[in-house]
């Protein structure tokens, strides 16, 4: 699959970060990852103090599949509103999962403590706006629960929403919760603390065949060598679609912009993430280098590449949103690309196993939480793995 098109930011800002060696010979391992994006980073750096050897393969290099591509928009909310998701898991399972996300944020914070030395990240707050009046009663139904259960959040009405933010819209949830990273140098900062564990990350691997036994798997690769663990985990983005034999998620194609640099007096209200309650909604964030991201104007995915037009386009109509509410902020594009963005049923990750796949964990962390969803998957497959009981697995399974 192509993952990306053009020039995401990110990964033009930053380049090649680290060298990965591809293997050119077999190896036998506890645990093999398959995927070298933030969701396999994560994972592999939470096995990191396990006891068990583990190595992370990739076909392509660290870092350049999907989360090359993310926009990094950090927030506890999923894409299901919680009045709607309680409808598919039931409230307490919804509420749960919305806190898990709102607890992955903050864990986010503490892994980029943790690292040496401390990588960057930001706790910022949120607001999702209603994008006309006819959308206001489900917003504020979307308060109300919320604010039951004990989410840190703010009603504002539309004179607030003027003052405060410098856009008109009908009325808002205003959220403490959330943030923004760097996923793409994240990936690289935590492989790196990885590997300074002893284990092994390895580019330019692809992995053409499974083979499940009765002690482990076997995975052949293309060149020749075969990696025999006694588990693995598969955590390469919507390419891992291919090994689920049951639909589980449609594939959009979403498009993203990065502005020139701005003066800091054109930023709005503590730098908040911004999103609307439309379907498919557009966002915008403070980005590095006093830069404004905006996302969204997803369509179905494109089959085998999106052309240079489309995503002219849907540039220019992230701008046009973009300037129609913020008309005083000058902004002219830099960077702008397209991403492979997956949708499930209920707005929620798949994670754990199936039983075509013995010894097999997905972290399959689609919809427009990947990062947050990829930090749950990352602690409940490590304790799935360390025989742990984990309460929250069960929130994601693949039968629900």
């Amino acid at each position: 699959m192509n993952l990306y098109e053009q020039n995401p930011y990110w990964l033009m800002k930053n380049g090649i970060v680290a060298q990965y060696p591809s293997l050119d010979k077999n190896i036998n391992i506890d645990v093999a990852i398959m995927g070298a994006g933030i969701s396999a980073a994560l994972t592999a750096w939470h096995l990191r103090n396990s006891g068990l050897s583990v190595a992370v393969f990739d076909r392509r290099h660290v870092a350049m599949g999907s989360t090359a591509a993310s926009t990094a928009f950090l927030q506890y909310e999923i894409d299901t509103p919680l009045t709607q998701l309680r409808g598919y898991v039931g409230e307490q399972n919804a509420v749960k999962s919305y806190e898990l996300c709102r607890e992955a944020i903050y864990d986010i914070a503490h892994i980029c403590k943790t690292l040496k030395p401390e990588f960057d990240f930001h706790l910022v707050p949120s607001l999702q706006h209603a994008s006309f009046k006819t959308h206001v009663k489900a917003l504020r139904e979307e308060f109300d629960l919320r604010k039951k259960y004990k989410f840190k959040v703010e009603w504002l009405d539309e004179p607030e929403i003027k003052k405060t933010f410098g856009f008109e819209a009908p009325a808002a949830i205003f959220s403490e919760d959330g943030g923004e990273v760097d996923a793409y140098l994240l990936t690289h900062a935590l492989l790196g603390d990885f590997r300074k564990k002893g284990h092994q990350v390895f580019n330019n691997t692809h992995i053409k065949q499974i083979d499940h036994h009765k002690t482990g798997i076997a995975l052949l690769t293309h060149d020749g060598p075969e990696i025999k663990a006694k588990k693995l985990v598969i955590a390469c983005g919507y390419e891992s679609l291919q090994y689920v034999p049951q639909k589980i998620a449609d594939i959009h194609s979403t498009y993203a912009l990065v502005s020139e640099p701005l003066s800091d007096k054109y930023f709005w209200h503590r730098n908040s993430l911004v999103w609307e309650t439309a379907t498919p909604y557009m966002y915008f964030r403070v980005a590095s280098e006093n830069r404004v991201l905006i996302g969204g104007r997803d369509d179905p995915y494109h089959h085998p590449h999106i052309l240079p037009s489309v995503i002219a386009r849907k540039t220019q109509q992230l701008k046009n949103a973009f300037c129609k509410m913020m008309p005083h902020i000058p902004l002219k594009p830099d960077f702008s690309w397209a991403g492979a963005f997956a949708v499930t049923k209920d707005g929620l990750p798949y994670i754990g196993s199936i039983p075509e796949r013995p010894n097999t964990y997905f972290a399959l962390g689609f919809g427009g939480n990947g990062i947050t969803f990829s930090v749950i998957a990352a602690k409940i497959i490590r304790d799935l793995i360390l025989d742990k009981k984990n309460c929250d697995a069960e929130l994601f399974h693949f039968n629900r």
